[in-house]
């Protein structure tokens, strides 16, 4: 059995690592604005808002691709205007299958930052304001440092999620080889047919070694996070 990639795999890898990289980086601003806002605020329809937020979490991925599909198709409330208006195809496409690796890494990344902002101490903020700071110097200065353990955390974990992701991938992207087929749409396709059983492997592995450095780059960020040095 031989370990070296044939194209297709080579597509299949490239356009993982870079859909996942991208739909971690466009939803950073957005999970961030949002788990400051869950975590520091409490307003009507705060756990209704948190639930929402987290349902990609619950949900099977077959369903939420089908909810992008209503709202990114050529028809869809979303995908109509932008097809129409900007000629930007989201469904069946690269762009979808970013769209899909976001919104179903989204939770993931937003978790972890809430969880960073309920426990960084809130005492420097309020030093830094008694001093005279303004609330954005105070967010770019004293807050976004202590936040910063857990949007990486957030981050290594959301992109291993997005690496993952298939379900919601394969319903509002489709599996077109070298367009959408990402590493679990690839391994998907091989093992369908006979004789493939090699590349089933290295695809397999390639999944397993992604995830795996992703797993514990977080528990290292983790681990970083919580140490403490010694007097």
């Amino acid at each position: 059995m031989t370990w070296v990639l044939s194209e297709m795999e080579w597509q299949a890898l490239a356009l993982s690592l870079r859909a996942s990289v991208l739909a971690v980086l466009f939803s950073l601003p957005l999970a961030l604005a949002l788990g400051w806002l869950l975590a520091r605020r409490r307003f009507p329809g705060h756990a209704l808002l948190n639930a929402f937020l987290h349902l990609p979490l619950v949900l099977p991925p077959v369903v939420i691709g089908y909810l992008l599909l209503l709202l990114f198709g050529r028809k869809g409330v979303i995908g109509g205007p932008l097809m129409e208006q900007f000629g930007i195809r989201v469904a069946f496409s690269t762009t979808g299958v970013i769209v899909a690796c976001a919104v179903v890494s989204f939770p993931l990344l937003l978790r972890s930052i809430r969880q960073a902002a309920e426990a960084a101490d809130k005492r420097l903020e309020k030093a830094a304001r008694s001093l005279g700071a303004g609330e954005a110097r105070i967010f770019a200065t004293v807050t976004l440092p202590m936040l910063a353990p857990g949007i990486l955390t957030g981050m290594t974990l959301a992109f291993a999620r997005a690496v993952g992701e298939f379900g919601a991938t394969i319903t509002l992207a489709a599996n077109i080889p070298g367009h959408t087929q990402t590493l679990p749409l690839a391994l998907f396709t091989v093992t369908q047919v006979p004789g493939e059983d090699a590349a089933a492997a290295r695809l397999c592995l390639l999944s397993i070694l992604l995830a795996g450095a992703a797993l514990f780059a977080s528990e290292a960020v983790a681990r970083r996070m919580t140490w403490e040095p010694q007097a």
